[in-house]
């Protein structure tokens, strides 16, 4: 499965960008974003990648979710593609 994972941006440097998972800081890369991105936006990331810009709308909803799936740990197997996806990304 491939799965994408949230996180908030937290500097960007050209097409370079620091992004934080739950405390996890990672580079990732923006070029492939949808949109213009900044410090302070929240984007999915799959493979060190963002691929979108996750709207304002549904941020709170979205990291509920992963919150959610996160706390499931080896239990479930979408929690597992979610850890993994944030090891690839580093």
């Amino acid at each position: 499965m491939c799965l994408g994972v949230p996180g908030k941006i937290m500097a960007v440097d050209g097409q370079c960008a620091t992004v934080d998972f739950w405390g996890v800081k990672r580079q990732i890369l923006l070029t492939v974003v949808d949109q213009e991105v900044k410090a302070g936006d929240y984007v999915l990331v799959h493979v060190g990648f963002a691929i979108k810009k996750i709207p304002q709308s549904e941020i709170a909803e979205t990291l509920s979710f992963y919150d959610g799936l996160l706390k499931q740990g080896d239990r479930d197997l979408m929690a597992s593609d979610v850890a993994d996806e944030m090891k690839a990304s580093s």
